[in-house]
């Protein structure tokens, strides 16, 4: 009876120690979902060039660039639980947990459109790419319309 009362408050103290764990503090969904963005920010701007028209086609670069953003599009959106509205410099605004189905909605579309132009980049799809990055774009900008703080 004592090995089992040991081993079941050992159990329980693990048990607690890696909820604990597990459970990152609000500030470090906030970084990581600005991470998120800011790389995608990062590789999106060389893209923007080339569908300007103001840097050529390059297949491996657009290739390169665009996979890395379906990539990051995928990471910050299960960053924003209950609780991180107020905390650090957050640019999201209360719209993203009051309206959370439209704000889901929206990630799963940027998801979808950065995986199309990936696959139009690797296929040396120029024409397609070009027209899809603005798609991708406009989906940026409605999440930015309704989600993120001017």
């Amino acid at each position: 009876m004592k090995n089992f009362t040991k081993i079941a408050i050992a159990t329980a103290a693990i048990a607690v120690a890696t909820s604990a764990i597990a459970q990152p503090k609000p500030e470090a969904f906030v970084k990581h979902r600005q991470s998120a963005f800011a790389l995608m920010g990062w590789y999106f701007g060389p893209m923007g060039a080339v569908a300007k028209g103001e840097k050529p086609f390059n297949k491996d670069e657009a290739t390169k660039a665009s996979m890395l953003v379906a990539t990051m599009a995928k990471l910050p959106f299960d960053s924003f639980p209950a609780g991180t509205e107020t905390v650090g410099n957050t640019g999201a605004l209360p719209a993203v947990w009051s309206n959370n189905a439209k704000f889901k909605e929206l990630a799963t579309k940027l998801a979808t459109e950065t995986d199309t132009l990936a696959k139009l980049a690797s296929a040396g799809d120029e024409a397609g790419f070009k027209k899809q990055f603005g798609v991708v774009g406009g989906t940026c900008k409605a999440c930015h319309d309704d989600f993120k703080k001017k």
